[in-house]
């Protein structure tokens, strides 16, 4: 087929589980070289620096969600546009459409660094740093700069990159630069003993040969999305891409308020062991996005194909629009399927051997220690609910209804989550803030599900323009 010669793929008509497969096990060990690079951080500052350091990085931690987030927000719009523009055979505007989408990402950047470094001190007080942090805190943002920018072009690259049939390749532009980050952490914080800013300095250029690996892709690799840049449209286009992925962006600002919100809470009810103890979660929470997010990401480009062949305005035939819409609802039941079943075994391990992971960080038997180890089972009751959250979310992303993604994301992640954070405590301070984030992804679960089945047909009624 046409499209297969293009992109490598052929969502058209590929068979949907072989489709999903052949993207989901590339991504799903991409995003898990990302995590492990997480984890290993994590463990060698907690080792290397102690659990200070570990708290100023908890501290530090929104500001990378937010490069995270712009680059997911944009990456999101412009692989749904570039779907959607490709199954109607619009490719120069698809490879426009990323362009643009680069562009603005480091513009973005360029400004939120600038505030940043302009006023350092008063930025991490915000945060909620206190005066045995800060010293840590500015060390490791000083020099954390370069991956700021890097973020956003991997973020974008490999879901462009996926798109054009390369979801190996994709997952390569994790794999390389999370190796190399694990393995300049160790010579940087132990042998070379530069602690924090040894931390900072291998992100930064596992960052930049991420961001070197897209560049050539596009340039040499691409099957048919090339960095094509036109100024023409660029404020209408990259709007529309904002509004699409949007949703992405919500929810790495709701994870910066959720790690802001539950600094603050334990650190009210334990001080800084209790900031320490609940860093280890923020650590481990990237490993149940890591699964949820895979999951959403390999029915993407099938949902956005699909949906812009079966929305299609040059005359598609009804046939060939109900074979489309089949294969959205075929892509997207197969998307939930998978996630509950990661979110059940994401669970069994956090609760199982909770002690051992902690005592990756900390001493479980230290006052931080014990604090996460009777912890980490109740945090890890959200582990399914999200897994399943996260993948509506995305179908609603693929098939361009970003105001409800933007509305169960709200919910799930500062509307339901901020309170519960706050008045759980209230109810038991051993486990309370620690369900915060349960009960938080329970209540939108049950919202999002009801809503979804009440409004299925109309979401799935093919469509002629």
């Amino acid at each position: 087929m046409e499209q297969t010669a293009k992109t490598g793929l052929d969502y058209a008509g590929g068979k949907i589980t072989s489709l999903f497969f052949r993207i989901f096990f590339p991504t799903l060990m991409g995003m898990f070289f990302n995590t492990l690079l997480n984890l290993a951080d994590g463990i060698f500052i907690g080792n290397g620096v102690g659990a200070d350091g570990l708290a100023a990085v908890n501290i530090i931690a929104p500001l990378y969600m937010v490069s995270t987030g712009a680059g997911l927000m944009f990456g999101i719009g412009a692989s749904v546009t570039a779907g959607i523009l490709l199954s109607q055979g619009q490719e120069r505007r698809a490879c426009v459409a990323i362009t643009q989408a680069l562009a603005i990402c480091v513009l973005i950047i360029t400004a939120i660094l600038t505030a940043v470094f302009m006023f350092p001190d008063a930025v991490i007080r915000l945060l909620g740093s206190s005066d045995t942090l800060a010293p840590y805190a500015i060390e490791y943002l000083s020099w954390l700069a370069p991956a700021f920018f890097g973020l956003v072009f991997q973020c974008i690259g490999l879901m462009v990159i996926r798109l054009d049939g390369s979801p190996k390749y994709a997952m390569m532009t994790n794999v390389v630069p999370a190796i190399t980050n694990i393995v300049l952490d160790y010579v940087f914080i132990f042998p070379l003993g530069m602690g924090m800013k040894g931390a900072a300095i291998a992100t930064s250029i596992s960052c930049m040969i991420g961001v070197s690996m897209v560049l050539l892709y596009f340039f040499r690799f691409s099957y048919v999305l090339k960095l094509v840049w036109s100024p023409k449209h660029f404020g209408r286009n990259t709007g529309r891409q904002a509004y699409i992925g949007s949703s992405a962006f919500i929810t790495e600002i709701a994870l910066s308020v959720m790690m802001l919100t539950g600094n603050y809470v334990f650190s009210h009810y334990y001080g800084n062991s209790g900031i320490a103890a609940f860093s280890i979660a923020c650590y481990l929470f990237p490993l149940m996005f890591m699964v949820s997010n895979s999951v959403a990401q390999s029915a993407q480009p099938i949902i956005s194909y699909n949906y812009g062949t079966a929305t299609s305005s040059d005359g598609t035939s009804v046939a060939a629009c109900e074979n489309a819409i089949g294969r959205v609802r075929g892509a997207f039941r197969l998307s939930i399927a998978v996630a509950t079943v990661c979110g059940v075994i994401i669970w069994a391990l956090l609760a199982l051997a909770s002690k051992a992971i902690v005592g990756m960080f900390i001493d479980p038997e230290s006052t931080a220690g014990q604090l996460a180890v009777h912890g980490l089972p109740v945090f890890g009751l959200c582990s399914v609910l999200f897994a399943e959250n996260i993948n509506f979310i995305g179908f609603y992303q693929s098939t361009e209804k970003p105001a409800l993604a933007v509305v169960y994301t709200l919910l799930r992640g500062i509307v339901f989550l901020v309170p519960s954070f706050i008045l759980l405590p209230l109810v038991s301070p051993v486990w309370g803030m620690w369900a915060a984030i349960p009960v938080s992804e329970t209540a939108t679960f049950i919202i999002i599900s009801t809503c979804y089945l009440l409004t299925r047909k109309n979401i799935f009624a093919p469509k002629h323009r």
